[in-house]
């Protein structure tokens, strides 16, 4: 699943080759892309012609793009193989070619979601008086939004029975967080995956924070983390910060901190990376 860092990639991707744009008309080629929107195939493209393209926005690992003359906005889903690609008017279909939407315009591109395993998709709402879709209200802000409340979240952390990489990616206390970048950080601030939240201390907060932030633009700076071909940008170019990653995916590697070999658990149908010796586990879980 694309996180933070991807998510924001596309957004910006988007910000530069379709806002402000007009929809000419779109084009539904698969039902399952536009599920999410209950009143059709049909109702979706025809409630999008004619209408201009605000600024893509983002919360987390969510991403919308605001119609301007109205209080709605396109939802997308990216899901585990979701892309959104601006490609000229004349280059062939992608095989696992989902929606295309076309502009009013002379610049000759135009939007397409591709989707190979058809688990993302796109989707009108209604947008709140500070235009988030309603749909996602429940979303807390992200470590980069200049709103996020530090504070309120280790409060949040001291009063959970959990631990700390369940509280990284729980979406209600910190959104944008996902398997990969909870790992990175958590080996930057030398943190076990099951440490109780219950007993950071606020300094221990605010350095894991930092660490989030950093390994999050850090991330940014190169484009997000590919694994395969499904992760791209909206010019089709995957990031690298793959090749940056001190702790996912290493297994069996040396630490880059302490050299010990890296390991890896099983944990809620995922994995977790860490150093044994420089994230030691707590000796008592909640």
């Amino acid at each position: 699943m694309p996180e933070l860092p991807e998510v924001e990639v596309v957004r910006r991707g988007l910000e530069r080759w379709v806002a402000h744009r007009t929809v000419a008309d779109a084009e539904v080629l698969h039902p399952r892309a536009v599920r999410r929107h209950l009143a059709g195939p049909d109702d979706f493209a025809h409630r999008l012609e004619g209408h201009r393209v605000g600024t893509p926005s983002r919360r987390g690992k969510y991403l919308w793009l605001p119609l301007e003359d109205t209080d709605q906005a396109i939802l997308a889903h990216l899901g585990m193989s979701g892309q959104l690609l601006v490609q000229p008017h004349e280059t062939p279909a992608e095989k696992h070619l989902r929606i295309r939407v076309r502009f009013a315009d002379a610049l000759g591109t135009e939007l397409r979601f591709v989707d190979q395993r058809t688990f993302g998709g796109l989707s009108l709402h209604e947008t709140s008086p500070d235009g988030l879709p309603d749909v996602i209200a429940h979303i807390a802000r992200d470590p980069l939004d200049p709103l996020f409340d530090d504070e309120a979240f280790h409060l949040a952390l001291r009063r959970r029975r959990t631990t700390i990489k369940r509280a990284l990616l729980d979406q209600s206390l910190i959104s944008g967080v996902g398997n990969i970048y909870a790992d990175e950080a958590l080996w930057r601030a030398r943190l076990h995956y099951e440490r109780p939240t219950a007993t950071l201390t606020r300094p221990r907060t605010t350095e894991l924070l930092g660490h989030v932030r950093d390994v999050m633009n850090a991330a940014l700076a190169v484009g997000g983390t590919s694994f395969d071909s499904l992760y791209v940008n909206v010019n089709g170019d995957s990031g690298y910060f793959d090749r940056s990653l001190d702790a996912y995916g290493r297994e069996g590697l040396p630490c880059h901190r302490c050299a010990t070999p890296m390991r890896r658990r099983p944990w809620m149908n995922r994995s977790s990376y860490f150093c044994p010796k420089c994230q030691r586990a707590p000796r008592v879980t909640p």
